[in-house]
């Protein structure tokens, strides 16, 4: 008999995308809560010589990635925005 824990697919986050632009982030931010997508957001600890002081990473679980890359793209296509798309497993440091 095996527990039905160790079926399940765990630590699978990737990173989505890099925003920069906090006005792009709250947008992004709604629309994946709109399509009920889990997400989370982690800011970069600034090094010396890259400081990058507003710049977030949005991450996701990797089971909604093509919905949510099309979101992303769908508002950085309409508004404008500057989007850098990671598309890479996230790192986890909890571990």
């Amino acid at each position: 008999m095996q527990p039905l824990y160790t079926t399940m697919k765990v630590n699978n986050e990737i990173e989505l995308c890099e925003v920069s632009d906090l006005e792009c982030k709250q947008q992004i931010e709604r629309l994946l809560l709109k399509n009920r997508i889990s997400y989370y957001i982690r800011w970069p600890k600034s090094s010396f010589f890259g400081r990058k002081k507003d710049s977030c990473i949005i991450c996701i679980n990797d089971n909604v990635r093509d919905e949510a890359e099309s979101i992303v793209r769908a508002v950085c296509d309409e508004k404008g925005y500057n989007v850098r798309f990671i598309l890479k497993k996230s790192q986890n440091n909890y571990l």
